[in-house]
């Protein structure tokens, strides 16, 4: 099989992962679990609890294991990530309860 696509050029190399880059991966995709952020098809989100709940609790459990061994930058950037992923899981939420009350 070759490594070409069908318009015959070589893939391209992904950049090395680094810690800030897969942190924001996961808050991106939990953005778009909660709607808050298009999903990179363009489509409207669907908003999906479940999954951004478990995205934000990988990026705490991150957070709890990484403790101590990050650069300063990589803390500030993942505490400041939790802290407006968790706000926005409660705004969601909160959204969704008065949506179905009424």
């Amino acid at each position: 099989m070759s490594d070409q696509d069908p318009n015959g050029d070589l893939p391209q190399a992904l950049e090395p992962v680094d810690f800030s880059t897969h942190v924001l991966s996961l808050a991106s995709s939990a953005m778009v679990a909660l709607g808050t952020m298009p999903a990179p098809s363009g489509e409207e989100p669907a908003v999906d609890l479940d999954t951004a709940r478990y995205l934000v609790d990988v990026l705490g459990m991150l957070e709890l294991k990484t403790r101590g061994n990050l650069e300063e930058s990589e803390h500030k950037l993942l505490q400041s990530l939790l802290y407006d992923l968790r706000v926005a899981f409660v705004d969601v939420t909160a959204g969704a309860g008065a949506v179905k009350r009424t």
